[in-house]
């Protein structure tokens, strides 16, 4: 149980007197499960940031160790300890390390909002991986449906001041059932009185709920994140992981947890993951037995492994009912399959992907939900910017892709799908990302284009680009003086531009348009050559136009005529 439960009393650390003065102080203890403004652990005075309570001995004080499962991941040390220290180097294997598959999309996601929410906290998902595991073994290993929710209630000791904080009922029975005490609850651990200004909708279906691992993801890691600590730092992730649970043993388990997922995980299916077996609580007066555990004796001297006071073995667990994931043969293409996705750059795609989930008989699967994942080297995304979308079909079996939204890389790229938690053949998709185009040049100005031999144009060429009437920006294009209408083979006289050493120029690469369709030509230099000649544009898309400029000496008639001489007077 988490940072949101009364502070539990460290087993066997204490007197009858001192478990009584603690009672008392969990009862008033800000931790954050408790009441009041704080919402977290109190720091003590003059304190910036909370400390650990640790006593001068080493041990956790008396406001300390709430239940929580102490399992250790793999260690290298052939002997490891029960109680791991910071920094204890751990090794990474294969079933330890895979996470279900719809918890570790929910650790994932939270950390996705956060980076946008919240970039200061740099909050990394495996914290929250690490925290989901030793409170709950990944919601007891992925035991959720298709949106996320836990199958059954995963639920904390009752707070009823016996042993443990006293918070009487908060939610009328909501989330944990109990209308007299609240009890923590979900997969992230939280009591309803904390989840009251702590919960979040991580799943987008429109309410917050602790028993759904999207929530209670987002919820714990704004909770981390509450006090602007940041993660990056030694002093701000020991101070969030405190505020959890305010108990240096459940801080070094984090921590060998934390290092152990950023080593590499893999996911699993929903359902199978490992449950953690030992908790913090073991073997004290408060450990809960579950009702369908038979009797425990032992046998009477002489009747080892038998007779009438050998217990019976504990009958087998009844099968999971299947999931309607684990009902999900194939998926298949529920649009056009023929038709092409494609998109220019920087555009969204008109065509949307709808994927259907079947049986082996070919009926439709509702309520799994499908994870649709960008693949190729591409800069394209879902809208929203993510690279992966997590979809539950409808009634009918479909799930619907968010749109796609082309980046600037051209080329083509994949779109894989797969059922969360439940490995089948899924469907592909290609997609196609092609350059900016445009359709249409036409000139800004309607102004003859004229120089003197040996001269400079006036007027700088400018032109606007657009495709199917709207602008067309970020398009490339190309400027060539060419010989003839006929030929547009470059000329090798006439007009011309400078490059940046001042050479001649008639070639002009790499232009491109700006925001707002617009493309403005260097100036233009004129030689000795008289005449009209061409400049023709061309841009990605295959629009064309062709400019006419004029090269000729000066009209004398224009010159102004000589004043008369003055007539002699007689």
């Amino acid at each position: 149980m988490a940072a949101h439960i009364g502070r539990r009393l460290r087993k066997g650390a204490a007197t009858t007197a001192v478990a009584a003065a603690a009672v008392a102080a969990l009862s008033a203890s800000q931790a954050p499960g408790a009441t009041g403004e704080d919402h977290g652990r109190q720091a003590t005075a003059g304190a910036s940031t909370p400390v650990p309570d640790v006593a001068a001995d080493g041990s956790a004080n008396a406001t300390g160790n709430s239940p929580y499962y102490t399992d250790l991941p793999p260690l290298n040390s052939p002997n490891p300890s029960p109680s791991p220290t910071i920094g204890t180097p751990v090794s990474r294997g294969p079933a330890e390390a895979g996470i279900p598959a719809t918890v570790l999309d929910a650790y994932k996601k939270a950390e996705a909002e956060l980076r946008t929410s919240k970039p200061g906290c740099n909050l990394p998902w495996q914290l929250l991986a690490a925290i989901g595991k030793v409170e709950s073994g990944h919601a007891r290993g992925g035991r959720v449906d298709a949106n996320g929710t836990t199958l059954g209630r995963i639920l904390g000791p009752q707070l009823d001041g016996n042993g443990f904080a006293l918070i009487k009922d908060t939610d009328h029975g909501e989330y944990d059932g109990n209308s007299q005490y609240d009890q923590a609850v979900g997969p992230m651990q939280f009591i309803p009185s904390t989840w009251a200004w702590a919960g979040r909708d991580g799943n987008g279906d429109g309410k917050a709920d602790p028993n759904n691992a999207y929530d209670a993801a987002l919820a714990a890691g704004h909770y981390l994140c509450r006090n602007d600590w940041d993660m990056s730092t030694q002093a701000g992730l020991y101070s969030a992981i405190l505020s959890y649970n305010n108990s240096q043993d459940y801080l070094n388990l984090v921590l060998s947890w934390l290092e152990y997922y950023r080593k590499g995980t893999h996911s699993v299916p929903d359902g199978t993951g490992g449950v953690p077996s030992h908790r913090s609580d073991d073997g004290s007066k408060h450990h809960t037995k579950k009702p369908s555990d038979p009797p425990k004796t032992k046998p009477e001297p002489g009747k080892p492994g038998g007779g009438k006071d050998t217990p019976d073995p504990k009958p087998p667990k009844p099968p999971a009912p299947p999931t309607p994931s684990d009902t999900v043969d194939h998926l298949e293409d529920a649009g056009n399959g023929t038709t092409k996705l494609t998109a220019m750059a920087g555009d969204a795609f008109a065509q949307r992907i709808s994927t259907r989930a079947e049986t082996k008989a070919g009926a439709a699967v509702g309520k799994v939900r499908i994870r649709f994942t960008i693949t190729g080297d591409t800069d394209a995304t879902f809208v929203g910017g993510e690279t992966v979308a997590t979809i539950a079909t409808d009634a009918k079996g479909v799930a619907l892709a968010p749109a796609l939204q082309a980046g600037e890389k051209t080329g083509a790229f994949k779109i894989t799908t797969a059922v969360v938690g439940h490995q089948v053949k899924g469907v592909d998709y290609t997609a196609t990302v092609t350059a900016r185009a445009a359709d249409t040049l036409a000139r800004t100005s309607d102004t003859p284009l004229t120089c003197t031999p040996g001269g400079e144009f006036a007027d700088q060429v400018q032109v606007k680009a657009t495709y199917k009437g709207a602008v067309a920006d970020k398009v490339a294009a190309t400027a060539t003086l060419i010989k003839s209408a006929d030929d547009a083979t470059e000329n090798d006289k006439g007009p011309y531009f400078k490059d940046a050493d001042g050479k001649v120029v008639r070639t002009l690469t790499d232009l491109q348009t700006d925001d707002k369709g617009l493309l403005t030509l260097p100036k233009l230099y004129a030689d000795d050559t008289t005449g009209t000649f061409l400049l023709r544009i061309t841009t990605t898309g295959g629009a064309t136009l062709t400019v006419e400029l004029k090269v000729a000496a000066a009209d004398a008639s224009a010159s102004p005529s000589p004043s008369p001489s003055p007539s002699a007077s007689s």
